[in-house]
This record gives C-alpha cells, sequence and structure tokens, in this order.
C-alpha cells in the first residue's frame, strides 16, 4: 500500500488522494460504530435516539456516558461499548496519522542520490 524507501514519495496528488481515503474509512468506523451504540442505547436502555446519540458519542469521543445505564443489560452493553469505544479512537487516530507520519518519515529517509 506505502512505498518503500527505495522509491520516492507519492506525488501531491496521490498523497491527498490517500489522506482522503483514510479519513473515509476512520469516518466508516466512527459511524458504524456510533450506530452500534445508539442501537444498543435505544434497545437497551430505552433511551430517545437523541440521548442514544449523545451517550454513544461521548463514550466514542473519550468522555464517557451522560446516562448511566440502569438495566442490568444496558450495564453490560455500557461497559463493553466503552471498552470498543477506546479501541476505536485509538484506531481512528492511526487510520488518520497513519499517512502523514509515514510521509514525514519517507522524506526524512529518501535519498535522491540512490
Amino acid at each position: 500500500m506505502y512505498e518503500s524507501k527505495k522509491h520516492p514519495p507519492l506525488p501531491s496528488t496521490g498523497f491527498v488522494k490517500r489522506v482522503l481515503l483514510h479519513l473515509s474509512v476512520a469516518l466508516g468506523l466512527l459511524t458504524t460504530s456510533l450506530a452500534i451504540g445508539m442501537v444498543g442505547y435505544m434497545t437497551l436502555e430505552h433511551l430517545s435516539p437523541l440521548d442514544a446519540f449523545l451517550n454513544s458519542a461521548m463514550l466514542l469521543g473519550g468522555m464517557g456516558p451522560v446516562n448511566p445505564p440502569v438495566t442490568d443489560g444496558g450495564k453490560l452493553f455500557a461497559g463493553l461499548y466503552a471498552l470498543y469505544a477506546g479501541l476505536v479512537f485509538i484506531v481512528t487516530a492511526a487510520l488518520v496519522f497513519t499517512p502523514v507520519v509515514h510521509r514525514l518519515l519517507h522524506k526524512f529517509h529518501w535519498d535522491a542520490g540512490e
């Protein structure tokens, strides 16, 4: 997927396409994760769609839920979703920063004379 250190860095247009691809994958992951959280909160905690969105978004953003869960199923879901949301936060950050970090490292190590 990425060029090796023996190849020159991608031209600017290719780099922009790569960044946009990574951003779209990150956005898809966040959208899917938000939908999973909303369905879980609406089903198990009987929250309104807006409250389910708020709780899911807060967990995905690393803040924590606004409405504490009341049912046993809701508590189990909230705990598992919080663990999942922490991983999604890390993966999303990696997806967004990887092309930029790769380009910086690639330009730093690439020698046009080789």
